[in-house]
């Protein structure tokens, strides 16, 4: 990764930080956030939170719960998200994982980031943006999220990075602490949806970070 690279992300951080400071981001329990980072794919957020009121309304918002539940009442109460069939089943899986091969969320908890993040990359299901923010949002880890919103942004920003370098880059820029790496990442996405879902692209305080 270049220095210019570096020099960019440090200037996006530094922007955000001081147009948004810290905001709230992602609330819930451990495993509140590993069932939602699920539900959260390729549906709006509103929608994951319908969804886990619905689960936690049938006592099934937990590990444990997903893990003895039917698929057929997990579906029932996920329908809102879209794709609920292939979520059913990939809770199912992620809660096998948590339950069976690594004997529940708390000894997950002690299981160091690089082979938790492995483990959690082998269930079905589970890409790297969703297992980073499991480790980010639900473990606490110095673990930094890249979404769809963060490669759009840096782009704009002239960094021309792969994607698979940008979780490298901006974790070489962050302080390695949890708080930074999940403030930064909701900074990007609060600032996506201001400006480039509704292509404010003219106001944009980013474009110039290029420069």
């Amino acid at each position: 990764m270049s220095a210019s690279s570096s020099s960019k992300v440090r200037r996006i951080v530094r922007a955000l930080d001081l147009r948004y400071g810290k905001i709230p981001w992602w609330p819930g329990d451990t495993e509140e956030v590993m069932i939602g980072a699920i539900l959260t794919q390729q549906t709006r957020w509103e929608n994951v939170e319908r969804a886990l009121a619905d689960l936690k309304s049938r006592g099934l918002c937990t590990m444990a719960g997903i893990h003895s539940a039917d698929n057929a009442e997990i579906e029932s109460a996920i329908r809102c998200t879209g794709f609920y069939r292939v979520k059913a089943r990939r809770l199912k899986s992620l809660a096998q994982f948590a339950l069976e091969k690594c004997g529940g969320v708390q000894r997950m908890a002690e299981i160091p980031t690089t082979e938790l993040r492995e483990g959690l990359l082998a269930v079905k299901g589970i890409g790297e943006e969703t297992a980073d923010s499991i480790l980010c949002y639900g473990f606490s880890r110095p673990v930094f999220v890249v979404d769809a919103y963060t490669e759009r942004m840096v782009r704009c920003a002239g960094i021309m990075e792969p994607r698979n370098r940008l979780k490298p880059l901006f974790e070489s820029v962050l302080p390695k602490n949890n708080e930074t790496c999940r403030q930064t990442h909701a900074h990007i996405v609060e600032y996506a949806k201001e400006y480039c879902g509704k292509k404010r692209c003219d106001a944009c305080i980013l474009v110039n970070s290029n420069e």
